[in-house]
């Protein structure tokens, strides 16, 4: 499967006397003026697991210092993380420390079953090509030469997305430099101007416990993606 896209963000831990419990994570130093949470740091509240998407229908979920931590669970089988809530014309806000070759992505305006523009979350891998629609290609990938310069590749990274109109204008921050603005066609299913936020879980293969018949190997039996800071302004 080929999705191209975004990325981002930030962590903090400390330790009890008799475990290891991560402090909950730092707010952003972003104003986030009128930007409003979608996430509690405590559960999933407000979020659910497709049920339809085709690289898995139940992925593990925990928090970590007040971050979410989705996981492959069985090992190989990923998920999609979605809102419950709909959204048209937003920005969204949202931190991640994704590793090197670790695949994600950030699903907007998502049908249930994962027909969505993405941003791709590679872990600092990709260059250029950040965005393209999953299952569809765009009529206007989003593109940039300064991934490099900006991705940190030791930490967490933040992204910023606004989308606006039908045939939405798309706008991409990475650590709050823009990488680049496309206007694109809707070729959403039946014309469709709104839908879900959704965060991949990747997977490795159906069955072969090490995954090594796709290229996702780095997909280890204790890897997984970590988000925190998740902020919607709708517009």
């Amino acid at each position: 499967m080929k999705i191209r896209h975004c990325l981002a963000l930030l962590l903090l831990g400390a330790v009890s006397a008799f475990a290891a419990e991560p402090a909950p994570a730092p707010m952003t130093k972003l104003p986030l003026t009128g930007f409003k949470p979608l996430f509690n740091g405590k559960d999933m509240k407000g979020w659910h697991w497709s049920r339809t998407v085709r690289h898995g229908s139940v992925g593990g979920f925990r928090i970590e210092g007040g971050a979410m931590t989705l996981f492959q669970n069985p090992y190989g089988q990923g998920g999609l993380l979605m809102t419950d809530k709909r959204y048209k014309n937003f920005e969204f806000y949202v931190e991640t420390d994704i590793q090197p070759f670790y695949n994600s992505g950030l699903f907007l305006r998502s049908s249930e079953s994962g027909y969505a523009y993405q941003l791709e979350l590679t872990g600092g891998q990709s260059t250029t090509d950040l965005m393209v629609e999953s299952l569809k290609p765009l009529s206007a990938p989003g593109r940039t030469t300064r991934f490099a310069e900006l991705w940190n590749p030791n930490g967490w990274n933040s992204v910023r997305v606004r989308m606006v109109g039908d045939d939405p204008l798309i706008t991409c921050w990475l650590n709050d430099v823009q990488l680049w603005e496309v206007q694109v066609n809707n070729s959403q299913i039946a014309g469709e101007t709104d839908g879900f936020i959704g965060l991949q879980l990747h997977w490795t293969a159906p069955t072969s416990e090490a995954g090594s018949s796709m290229a996702l190997t780095s997909w280890k039996p204790n890897g997984a993606l970590r988000f925190r800071n998740l902020f919607i302004k709708e517009l």
